[in-house]
């Protein structure tokens, strides 16, 4: 007997409408039927921005839990994402920020029903950078979409930043998932199944929410409880000063090559599998 399909679950900032809108089309396509998102809206963020926001879900036929504004402190997302797991209730969540498009090996209903099979209470996912042909940091039309926009994939976030790219995707209620979705304690998802996290985080408007990010967190307006996102954050900054303004897509460290959200990239099973298994938090040097 199949599962019942899973809630997405997702804390939701100030990204473009049509994001929120490509986003939620989907994972409709994956079968999702219940969406639990709530809104936080920074300081910064202009009040038409927020409506035009809450309208666009509106239009998308779904309620916000909740919309809160304010610092966002590293702990808020975290805080937010849990209330709204815990109002989904029993039962599988998927867990995606509204810039992460998920792509299963398998069909979602048999993804859910193998891992539960296997005893396994969490998926797994490696984070798949998606950026512009150039590197630019550009804009995209909704009439062309995501993949025509942001036709490269590669391993930015670990190779570049020294961020966490492995990610919990689905898990069960009773689960603790750990900040930013990266780790579930106590919990190993299958290495051999590892979903693709199709990540169009660099987009334009990225450099001013990464300087913002920095300032605030530097600060102390905004608390953070390790230093690494305002340190990857910062890393992202200093490449693109060095070349240009673009993210350098020729780097072989980064393995950019053309990818889909319709087809998984070719070998994606062994290369998943090598980084997510390898992988290790990156120990400070003082040397970049």
């Amino acid at each position: 007997m199949l599962s019942t399909p899973p809630a997405l679950i997702a804390v939701i900032g100030p990204v473009e409408p049509p994001l929120l809108t490509a986003w939620v089309r989907h994972y409709q396509r994956l079968g999702i039927e219940r969406i639990l998102i709530a809104f936080h809206f920074p300081d910064h963020v202009p009040d038409a921005r927020r409506h035009e926001l809450q309208a666009a879900s509106r239009e998308l036929g779904i309620i916000p839990t909740g919309t809160s504004t304010g610092p966002w402190h590293e702990h808020t997302n975290t805080q937010l994402r849990d209330a709204l797991r815990h109002k989904a209730g029993p039962g599988w969540h998927l867990l995606a920020d509204a810039d992460e498009f998920h792509q299963y090996p398998a069909p979602l209903p048999e993804v859910i029903t193998q891992a539960e099979r296997s005893g396994h209470r969490v998926v797994g996912g490696l984070m798949l950078d998606r950026v512009a042909a150039g590197g630019h940091l550009a804009g995209w039309s909704p009439e062309d979409g995501l993949d025509l926009a942001y036709p490269l994939g590669g391993h930015l976030t670990h190779r570049l930043l020294h961020g966490d790219p492995r990610k919990i995707v689905l898990a069960r209620h009773d689960v603790t998932v750990a900040s930013g979705n990266h780790r579930a304690p106590g919990r190993r998802p299958d290495t051999d199944r590892i979903c693709a996290v199709h990540h169009f985080k660099w987009r334009s408007g990225i450099l001013d929410d990464l300087r913002r990010r920095v300032h605030h967190f530097t600060s102390g307006t905004w608390q953070e409880q390790t230093p690494a996102v305002r340190d990857e954050a910062s890393r992202l900054l200093t490449h693109v000063g060095q070349h240009h303004g673009v993210i350098n897509t020729s780097d072989p460290r980064f393995a950019f090559r053309r990818v889909s959200l319709d087809r998984m990239p070719f070998s994606w099973p062994d290369e998943a599998r090598s980084i997510f298994t390898t992988w290790r938090p990156y120990a400070h040097t003082g040397q970049d």
